[in-house]
């Protein structure tokens, strides 16, 4: 949708202006409202560019993907993923209605870090009442971005490249974890809640590795500008940033897990991407190249034991905290195009803008 002013006539075409104060050259100004399906558009693009890949990377993806689908019998296109084609984050997918999406106007989001059922009934409860929800959004992946999420773990090869581990290693030890982890989706009721915002014809779509590299990228930053010396120094970094506050008054601060407040941090490497975690042998060649002190959302038991038995520090950073950050960075490029975007199920909302 797109407003202009006509001075003749002293109102907006199709609009009747609220204050004969508001200037002539505001109102001179084509406003456009994105759409639903642009709004998804630019999240996705917006994670690219702080994707741990470069783009030739990134392109090698996309292109594989035109090449697999151009080799298909054409019987077979139909059943294609052609969001491949552009998108290439296999965990990250709109859900249902691509084309109501186009013709929807993007004025606000209810988004959750896992939407269930329970969460669509929310939304349209909400609706009832009055509220404005044009989509509701999920960042971890359901529906057709759920059994093939485990593709997004190749981004971590490029990340633990960046810390001088060899390509070759890291590629060979992450095939086989990314297999086991496809055997582990695939028997997840995985398109539940979509089918519950299909029948109350509620839009859905989730975001999810573009607001991780979003987190990642952030970190980065912030860890080395800040170039903390021990481990407490990351502690109280990360503890300037709102998500994390917010965390810690609902008792989850970011902690040390292996090491102490005044161990040396050495090399710091944040993982915050890259879909889920990766090979439990991946610590042994990261304390060979070096890394003295891992950054994490999460990690299973047998990743602490293996950052234990090779002397790599460990801080949890906070799942929700961290998720919540991410989506947040993405939310404020929507807020900027006047998108209005508010949290449930683990996400608060915080603008920088």
């Amino acid at each position: 949708m797109w407003w202009i002013y006509d001075h003749d006539v002293n109102k907006k075409k199709g609009f009747l202006i609220k204050s004969q104060r508001i200037s002539y050259i505001t109102l001179s100004l084509f406003i456009f409202i994105m759409k639903v399906y642009d709004a998804y558009k630019l999240a996705i693009e917006t994670g690219i560019k702080s994707d741990p890949r470069s783009k030739d990377e990134i392109d090698i993806v996309l292109k594989d993907a035109k090449e697999e689908y151009n080799n298909l019998p054409k019987d077979m296109r139909q059943f294609y993923d052609q969001e491949r084609l552009w998108n290439p984050y296999a965990d990250s997918r709109l859900m249902w209605g691509e084309e109501l999406a186009k013709e929807t106007e993007a004025e606000k989001f209810m988004w959750g870090i896992d939407i269930t059922t329970g969460e669509i009934l929310l939304a349209d409860r909400l609706k009832e009442k009055g509220d404005t929800i044009s989509a509701v959004v999920a960042h971890h992946p359901i529906g057709k971005s759920r059994t093939c999420f485990p593709e997004v773990m190749w981004m971590q090869t490029d990340l633990y490249h960046d810390v001088d581990v060899p390509i070759n290693v890291l590629e060979g030890l992450m095939r086989p974890r990314m297999e086991e982890v496809k055997r582990n989706v695939m028997g997840s009721n995985y398109n539940q809640p979509v089918d519950a915002a299909k029948l109350l014809n509620i839009l859905m779509f989730n975001v999810h590795s573009p607001a991780d590299n979003m987190v990642q990228r952030y970190l980065d930053k912030l860890f080395e500008n800040a170039q903390p010396k021990y481990l407490e120094d990351i502690t109280k970094v990360l503890m300037k940033e709102p998500e994390f506050q917010q965390a810690t008054r609902l008792n989850d601060p970011p902690k040390i897990i292996l090491g102490s407040k005044k161990s040396r941090c050495g090399k710091i490497i944040s993982k915050m991407t890259g879909g889920t975690s990766g090979p439990k042998e991946l610590y042994e060649k990261l304390a060979n190249a070096g890394v003295g002190t891992i950054v994490g959302m999460h990690f299973p038991e047998s990743h602490y034991e293996e950052c234990k038995k090779h002397n790599i520090n460990m801080i949890i950073s906070g799942h929700m905290a961290s998720d919540s950050l991410g989506i947040n960075l993405i939310c404020d490029t929507w807020e900027k195009k006047g998108i209005e975007t508010f949290g449930c199920s683990g996400f608060t909302r915080f603008s920088r803008n």
